[in-house]
């Protein structure tokens, strides 16, 4: 694959066009962020993000189903959680299954929920607590979050996975997405957190539109990657390098775009 020939200028041009057609609500289906969107309460937004991302893996009909199913029977997630009176997770969602993700693993990590926003009010909370400016990127702090909400549980570490480890872990960069942007389409509802510190969410679109640009040479969709691919993003956005994520992946996801990159950017090849 030959990398598509443009200068920084002219593609921050391009990103800028598809961004202002794309990034727009009525846009977000299919996308897990729609059950996000639902809720008005911060405290629920921030947990259906995190169960909306943690999920999001499989065919995106599959994933809508299983998110549909799951937040009927949850309802919202801060009155069964912290309500006067308890609601019991176990009838609501023993038996719910998204492809090899149960029931017991979301009760257990809505119970790390609970245990996290007792004691920090809410899980931005807590990210902010582990959140030090002076780090590179969310990686460190990330990794903390993990490893709080799993408690060394293994059954949740494909849920959550540690950044540490090599993982592009795009479910969760996803969710800081949503939790840490504001725009249109992002909701913003963490406070204090850089978004100059965020890093692409990085699935086989993102992948390629990486390998198109000319900013990595590999088919391996590692954290390296996706730190390789959220630089050459920097050079174009320094202080927003995700900005463009949610427009350049509506071409992986809806059938009505360009059939290629550099059609979709409006760009000569």
């Amino acid at each position: 694959m030959n990398p598509l020939t443009i200068s920084n200028s002219a593609l921050k041009a391009a990103l800028e066009k598809i961004y202002s057609q794309w990034n727009k609500p009525c846009y977000i289906h299919p996308d897990p962020l729609e059950f996000v969107h639902r809720y008005s309460d911060p405290l629920d937004q921030e947990i259906v993000g995190l169960l909306a991302s943690c999920l999001a893996y499989g065919r995106v009909q599959q994933i809508l189903k299983s998110l549909e199913m799951l937040f009927d029977r949850l309802g919202s997630p801060s009155e069964t959680l912290f309500g006067s009176s308890r609601i019991d997770l176990n009838p609501r969602l023993y038996d719910f299954k998204h492809r090899f993700t149960s029931g017991k693993q979301i009760i257990r990590l809505l119970e790390s929920v609970r245990e996290v926003v007792e004691q920090f009010n809410s899980l931005g909370g807590f990210f902010l607590s582990l959140y030090n400016p002076s780090d590179e990127n969310l990686v460190p702090a990330l990794s903390k979050f993990v490893k709080g909400l799993t408690h060394g549980h293994d059954d949740l570490k494909f849920l959550l996975p540690d950044p540490e480890r090599g993982s592009a872990c795009k479910r969760l960069f996803l969710y800081l997405r949503w939790m840490v942007r504001k725009d249109g389409v992002d909701l913003g509802i963490w406070d204090g957190i850089e978004k100059s510190k965020l890093i692409i969410p990085l699935d086989t679109h993102m992948l390629r539109i990486g390998n198109e640009l000319g900013w990595v040479k590999n088919k391996q969709g590692n954290l390296k990657a996706a730190i390789k691919i959220t630089q050459g993003f920097k050079a174009i956005a320094p202080d927003d390098p995700v900005k463009y994520d949610f427009a350049l992946t509506r071409w992986g996801i809806r059938d009505d775009t360009s059939n290629t990159l550099a059609e979709f950017l409006g760009v000569d090849q």
